[in-house]
């Protein structure tokens, strides 16, 4: 089977990463894959050592009168049978032809930019209700979750991030924007006096966000990272996963600690609290509450058998409902269903 890829999106973020990892399980499986992509090259590296094939574009606003025409000579070359539109910008670019459009949402799109989809495929039920609630036909649209890939390594050091060896690590994954809420966490941190706090990521909040740590003292018990491409490894040394978002669709990070073994804090947000069983799987805390916050981690630091048992639960959601196997088995059978269903 044949599938071209469109994604724009930016350098990194939770799609982008997991777009990579759905070409790399895909390739497993035998697909015969090409990506047109906006030219980052960390993600082209990827691409190619998925066995995926790749044009670059721009992808622009409006003015951008390139993109569409390179994407359209693209389909015409690689003749897919699916064509897999990742988030709006790119599901604004595809157009009929003697293929299967399909899109796939990963939060509350507008969706006067799918109306050349034959299908869609959300990664949570909100998300099909979303769609339904717009008009969609609910033949045509799909829940299929995120998996998030087991890959064994080496814990991250403590050392190695200037961070005392007995210290609890409470560690965020995250894009620095105000929807991931990362400033609730800091004054969070201000109450778990004894953990330091690692971010992993970047954004436009960067500066503001290390004023606030210094503003509230904690400064000297924060590490930002920037973007890092060795999540699991932060992980494996992590003793919580926090995930502090206001707005948070589906939650990849919820699912990469699970599979890693990390306990995880996540804000009642729409993604987190459909993923999480409160004190089964992690801990809810509602939006912005940086008391409920601190407390919930302090207990993951303080009760070692109460930790062990959220990331039992964890690891069991994650090597069943949302294992790779499970996932990737869902995006095959659907585009085999649609392959025999569409006729162009």
């Amino acid at each position: 089977m044949r599938v071209t890829h469109i994604i724009a999106g930016g350098r990194h973020g939770g799609a982008e990463t997991f777009f990579v990892d759905l070409v790399d399980a895909l390739s497993r499986r035998g697909f015969d894959q090409h990506a047109f992509s906006r030219p980052y090259a960390d993600r082209l590296t990827r691409l190619v050592a998925a066995n995926c094939t790749f044009s670059t574009a721009r992808m622009g606003g409006p003015l951008d009168f390139f993109s569409g025409p390179k994407f359209k000579r693209t389909l015409l070359n690689a003749n897919p049978d699916i064509v897999l539109a990742w988030m709006s910008r790119a599901a604004d670019l595809v157009r009929t032809g003697p293929w299967i459009n399909v899109g796939r949402l990963g939060g509350f799109y507008d969706l006067k930019y799918y109306k050349h989809c034959d299908f869609l495929i959300c990664n949570t039920p909100a998300l099909v209700a979303h769609c339904i609630g717009q008009g969609w036909d609910s033949e045509r649209v799909a829940f299929i979750p995120n998996f998030s890939p087991r890959i064994d390594c080496d814990p991250v050091s403590k050392e190695s991030l200037s961070t005392p060896e007995q210290a609890p690590v409470v560690l965020i994954l995250a894009r620095l924007e105000d929807s991931k809420g990362i400033d609730t966490a800091l004054r969070a941190m201000s109450n778990v006096p004894e953990a330091y706090m690692w971010i992993a990521g970047d954004g436009s909040q960067a500066g503001f966000l290390k004023k606030l740590a210094q503003s509230l003292g904690i400064q000297a018990r924060v590490r930002f990272l920037g973007w890092r491409s060795d999540r699991e490894a932060l992980l494996e040394t992590a003793d919580v996963c926090l995930v502090p978002s206001r707005h948070e669709p589906f939650g990849n990070v919820v699912v990469n600690a699970w599979s890693n073994g990390t306990p995880v804090v996540a804000t009642n947000a729409e993604g987190p609290s459909y993923l999480i069983t409160d004190q089964e799987n992690g801990l809810l805390v509602d939006v912005d509450d940086y008391h409920g916050m601190a407390v919930a981690v302090s207990r993951i630091v303080a009760e070692p058998k109460f930790a062990q048992r959220l990331a039992i639960g964890g690891e069991s959601q994650a090597t069943t409902d949302f294992s790779e196997d499970t996932v990737v088995d869902s995006y095959v059978d659907l585009f085999g269903r649609l392959m025999n269903s569409y006729r162009h």
